[in-house]
């Protein structure tokens, strides 16, 4: 099959590694075409140096294009798979330290509260250049499967304004799927799921073993299973709302009101076990780590064996079955992100949901979910307008809208006055100045703002891990490794 695929961000070594081998492990793609781009052309040799050995490795011909120029990777492709990270690291940084002087504490800030919003500012105008270089240089009917956060913010523009179809892809769902087969004591095939809700946001509202409903079955088997101690926020929620949710610890604390404004009631919600059990800037220091090591080690990697191309080694990751599903009429199905337009009735018609689709050669069927449990709907709508206000603000280039975006958002407005609120992205708009160009006039207006009587901070220092050297790391090196390999879709990105 002849097809072209563009990867951009393809510097994320260890995601775009993985993505092609997923498509490559399908024996029609053999033939097919591979273009990567990155701002980064060091990180662009590296993955392409990788990714070219274990396609020679496998047997096939295919000649990765390399390019800095995005539009050059673009032309033609039929599918575009997004993995960038505006701003990359230093960015990222200010998403979480600057919130910290106003009292906000966040464990990883990528999808909702304050800086998932401003994380949200500087990829949605990102990709909607994307979006205008696929319009003019890709194949018709050109597919973007983006995997960049905030997801839904992101998925939600490219739709909208940037007029290319879109699917955000996670691995959420898959990972709770396996919880929830642990609990109950079978195969995770044996176990049938409906998941919906919104990207890190979503519900387990039917667990079905053997055809017979098990949900309300499932809270104290949850409970009592070996995970359970790790996951103590998710069954607080679950306990409350009834419905297991897809998001890990730390990333379900920082999207409510309730776990994380108040910094003496925090010690019992959090663990230090791992930085997803909600440390703060747990997935900033995780992040640093990672890079620090992976441009220690990375010489190792072309001394170990080639990536193989086998069914065995197929990531869970949706995206190479999507398009298997449409090249090959295979059916598969998946949870994605789409715009809801009716699907879950319950929640706006535009927004970005989360929900099982089918997709095989007649293209990406969504069935009609109906109505989220109640108080599970009533959870996500309120997520919902803090990413329409984050949404329209990055378009529109609108300070007050992505002011009340903060003001709306249930953690930061639970910790923070609306004054605090605009001062708070006041300074965030100045430190992330050269990744916001669209906001260039309003960020003149907040340095004036920002050198006048301004409100005192209320810091918390929350509950941080030191940061390992690598000295500390190559004491752990097989650890570390396999860490920077996994998480190297977050290091090395746009």
């Amino acid at each position: 099959m002849g097809f072209k695929v563009a990867f951009i961000g393809a510097g994320s070594i260890g995601f775009t590694r993985k993505l092609l081998s997923d498509i490559l492990t399908v024996p029609e793609f053999h033939d097919i075409e591979v273009a990567f781009t990155d701002i980064n052309e060091e990180n662009l040799r590296m993955v392409t140096q990788l990714c070219q050995r274990d396609i020679e490795a496998n047997g096939l011909k295919i000649k990765i294009q390399a390019t800095l120029d995005r539009r050059e990777a673009f032309k033609d492709a039929k599918y575009v798979i997004n993995c960038v990270r505006i701003g990359m690291l230093e960015a990222f940084a200010t998403d979480v330290e600057i919130p910290l002087k106003y009292g906000v504490d966040q464990c990883v800030g990528d999808t909702l509260c304050i800086g998932g919003i401003m994380y949200g500012q500087r990829g949605v105008h990102a990709i909607l250049e994307f979006c205008k270089d696929i319009r003019e240089v890709a194949a018709k009917d050109c597919i973007l499967l983006n995997y960049s956060n905030p997801n839904a913010m992101m998925t939600w523009a490219a739709n909208k304004y940037g007029k290319v179809k879109t699917l955000g892809l996670c691995h959420g769902v898959q990972h709770g799927h396996t919880q929830i087969a642990q609990a109950l004591g079978r195969d995770k095939k044996d176990v049938d799921i409906i998941c919906a809700g919104l990207n890190h946001q979503t519900w387990y509202i039917s667990v079905k073993v053997d055809g017979v409903e098990m949900k309300d079955k499932l809270y104290p088997l949850m409970c009592k299973a070996e995970f359970a101690k790790d996951e103590n926020i998710r069954l607080d929620v679950m306990k409350h709302f009834g419905y297991y949710s897809t998001e890990s610890n730390g990333h379900l604390s920082e999207y409510l009101m309730w776990y994380r404004k108040r910094p003496e009631d925090m010690e019992k919600w959090i663990n230090f076990s791992c930085w997803i059990q909600g440390e703060t800037a747990g997935y900033l220091r995780e992040c640093k780590e990672c890079r620090n090591w992976f441009e220690t080690d990375f010489p190792n990697w072309m001394k170990e064996p080639p990536m193989e191309y086998i069914p065995e080694k197929r990531s869970e990751e949706h995206g190479s079955y999507i398009i298997e599903g449409l090249e090959t009429g295979r059916c598969y199905r998946g949870h994605f992100n789409i715009m809801n337009e009716g699907t879950i009735t319950n929640l706006p018609d535009e927004c970005v949901v989360e929900v099982p689709c089918y997709v095989d050669g007649n293209g990406i069927n969504v069935p009609k979910v109906g109505d989220l449990p109640l108080g599970c709907a009533a959870i996500c709508s309120q997520s919902v307008w803090v990413q329409r206000l984050a949404v329209e603000a990055a378009v529109h280039a609108d300070i007050n809208l992505l002011y009340q975006a903060g003001m709306m958002d249930p953690l930061t407005g639970a910790v923070c006055t609306p004054g605090e609120i605009r001062q708070m992205v006041d300074e965030m708009l100045v430190a992330q100045e050269k990744w916001l160009p669209q906001y260039a006039e309003e960020i003149q207006r907040a340095k004036v703002r920002m050198q006048g009587e301004l409100l005192p901070y209320r810091p918390v220092k929350g509950f941080t891990l030191k940061e390992k050297t690598i000295e500390e790391m190559a004491e752990e090196k097989e650890k570390y490794r396999a860490k920077a390999a996994a998480a190297a879709k977050e290091l090395v990105k746009e």
